[in-house]
């Protein structure tokens, strides 16, 4: 099968099946004839039980060990179920908090923050948390293409200090000016190509990517 016809029979975006298969939970076979990605029954039962799973919450971490036989799905969900119960206390003193903002029935300019604020800070002191955590699990997609640039801009950046390094020990053989040229050209422009290209990469994901692999 294709992935078009992979999204639609269990109902994950592409850009969500890609993702997993980044994450190492999803391992397509390739097509020998054209290199395209091939889709079996197991890849897409796969996919349904770690989209079970997203759906319940569980980090991608969590469905990675079970995947490897670390853990049971009976060990998953005794973690995840502490994971939960912290959140549900969490939850529970945000509904305190908007509870009594609620009844403040004043405008926005004359709302004393500080004052709640600090009652936050003491919450969290005592392991409450207030921060958005379905983020947390995704921000891996970064490391990639940074960490893949990075490698790609010393490597440009070494090629550049070499042919420097070679005309200032050797200025009497350097090459003509214009070849010069040519020679530093051509490593800036791909440090260049590369800076681009993690800023169209990382603005594509937090455009969408994100979102869309917190739904499942």
């Amino acid at each position: 099968m294709k992935i078009n016809e992979v999204e639609a029979l269990v109902g994950v975006t592409k850009k969500n099946i890609r993702f997993y298969e980044e994450q190492g939970l999803l391992s397509p076979r390739r097509n020998s004839e054209n290199g395209y990605r091939d889709y079996g029954d197991a890849e897409v039962e796969t996919l349904r039980r770690v989209k079970l799973l997203r759906k319940l919450g569980v980090p991608i971490s969590e469905i990675r060990r079970m995947q490897e036989g670390q853990q049971t799905v009976g060990d998953g969900m005794r973690r995840h179920l502490v994971t939960l119960e912290r959140e549900k206390q969490n939850l529970e003193e945000s509904i305190r908090l908007c509870q009594l903002l609620k009844e403040r029935e004043m405008p926005l300019s004359e709302l004393d923050a500080q004052a709640v604020l600090q009652e936050m800070e003491q919450l969290e002191q005592a392991g409450a948390s207030f921060q958005d955590t379905g983020r947390q699990d995704i921000r891996v997609r970064y490391v990639a293409p940074v960490a893949a640039a990075a490698v790609m801009v010393a490597l440009m950046a070494a090629v550049i200090g070499v042919f420097l390094w070679a005309i200032l020990s050797s200025p009497e053989n350097a090459p003509p000016w214009w070849l010069m040229v040519i020679f530093l050209a051509v490593p800036l422009g791909v440090i260049g190509g590369v800076l681009l290209a993690l800023f169209q990469r990382i603005k594509e994901i937090g455009k969408g990517e994100i979102d869309d692999a917190k739904q499942y």
